[in-house]
């Protein structure tokens, strides 16, 4: 054997070892450079809660002009400025896993789904008429100012914040008595989506908010609460804002317990909302049941962009750059960059996966975009519709993986990824 096969030889055996033996492990980051990417990450969280309360008062602007001179075109404007301010808010809910302050706050704002019986009028024959669970199911605070309902007398004579805040919302200890929010807005906005699987979202008519020409009745009270919710959410987005910025409670939590506890939270927050989040609770379980009452924004038929924008925060976040409402960008240290310098691959597969995810959730929103909307995409039979859908579960699904596997060459703890029965247990789903 001559001696320059023998050292081809060597080379090769070298190199199956190498392949065997996995990616090799590199210098973690000192804790300075995982502080770094703390910062950057608060900082994220900061100017993302910032663009979610400024759109938060345009809407209120916007909801104003429709109470002051209802028509079709102060409602359309009001519509338009929710949707908009959804665009910013749902970047944000990857904070929501991982930290305890923004999972204490957040059912304030974004808790769904609600029985919207409790705040307006309903279509019973599509809703129902009692509840075995929720006492409160039909309580139609816009048309009753007095509740007799559990043992108790609600005075509702007056609809203000500390009434839709303090004693509706979650009234009975029930989270589907959501009466704050994003959503209670939403519902006021557009009204029920009585089109089942088929198109059409809520179509509530401006009227139900004019005093002279008044449907639905009550359309005073139902402009009271409006305004009310609208103010309410202002205030708890302001405190939101106030927990990020320097010295804030939810900033100090991050890193109270050390650098790499606050990367790990920071990868928690990842892979719960890919995972038991998004791609359960949010996406499959609707799939597996076709129902369209498992959609996030049910009422404005926008539940397309409310996913979308989810994977928009996420890769945000891990790559450590977020572009505001108005262009600016804030960046920094990243997650993605202590992942690169342990394992490169491990990042690039992550980032690969995060690439893919959106690429299904474009398609998802061209597809609602031309016509065939969320709630349709879940219907039986619809099977390019549920492909759609599946595509993206899977894709968030892979995502969820790569995210276990960056933590795992990390060695910064063991990650705990919110779970749900829909992918983890269907058979439970149907019970």
């Amino acid at each position: 054997m001559t001696m320059s096969v023998r050292r081809g030889l060597v080379v090769a055996v070298v190199a199956v070892l190498a392949a065997f033996a996995g990616p090799s492990r590199a210098a973690m980051p000192d804790a300075a450079g995982k502080n770094a990417v703390l910062e950057t990450y608060a900082d994220i969280a900061l100017a993302m809660y910032q663009d979610a309360l400024a759109d938060a008062e345009m809407l209120k602007i916007a909801l104003d002009r429709l109470v002051a001179a209802p028509s079709e075109r102060s409602l359309a404007a009001a519509r338009a400025a929710w949707l908009r301010a959804r665009v910013p808010y749902q970047q944000t809910e990857v904070y929501r896993f991982g930290n305890a302050v923004v999972d204490d706050w957040e059912g304030k704002v974004n808790a769904w789904p609600l029985d919207e019986g409790l705040i307006d009028y309903v279509d019973t024959a599509a809703y129902g008429t009692e509840s075995d669970e929720n006492l409160f199911y039909n309580a139609n605070v816009i048309a009753n100012p007095k509740l007799i309902l559990s043992g108790r007398t609600i005075d509702a004579t007056r609809i203000t914040k500390a009434l839709l805040a303090e004693t509706l919302h979650e009234v009975d200890e029930i989270e589907a008595n959501v009466a704050t929010g994003y959503h209670a807005i939403e519902f006021l906005l557009w009204g029920q989506d009585l089109n089942g699987t088929g198109p059409g979202a809520g179509n509530r008519p401006y009227t139900d908010f004019d005093p002279v020409a008044c449907t639905g009745g009550n359309c005073d009270r139902r402009a009271a609460y409006l305004i009310a919710a609208a103010d309410l959410l202002i205030d708890d987005l302001m405190d939101i804002v106030a927990a990020w910025v320097q010295g804030g409670e939810a900033r100090v939590a991050l890193t109270a317990d050390g650098p790499d506890r606050g990367l790990l939270a920071i990868l928690t927050g990842l892979g719960s909302l890919s995972y038991g989040e998004l791609a359960g609770e949010r996406m499959q379980l609707g799939l597996l049941l076709h129902d369209p009452e498992e959609e996030h924004d049910c009422f404005a038929d926008n539940t397309h962009n409310s996913h979308y924008f989810n994977q928009v925060g996420m890769t945000a976040i891990y790559q450590g750059r977020y572009v505001r409402t108005d262009g600016s960008v804030v960046s920094g240290p990243s997650p993605s960059d202590v992942v690169r310098a342990v394992d490169p691959e491990a990042d690039t597969a992550m980032r690969e996966a995060m690439v893919e995810t959106t690429a299904r959730m474009q398609v998802m929103v061209a597809a609602a975009e031309g016509g065939m909307a969320y709630d349709q995409m879940l219907a039986v039979g619809n099977a390019a519709g549920n492909t759609i859908l599946q595509n993206v579960i899977d894709g968030l699904k892979a995502q969820t993986g790569a995210i276990e596997h960056v933590v795992a060459r990390l060695d910064i703890g063991t990650i705990e990824i919110e779970g749900s029965d829909s992918l983890d247990n269907p058979s439970a789903v149907f019970q």
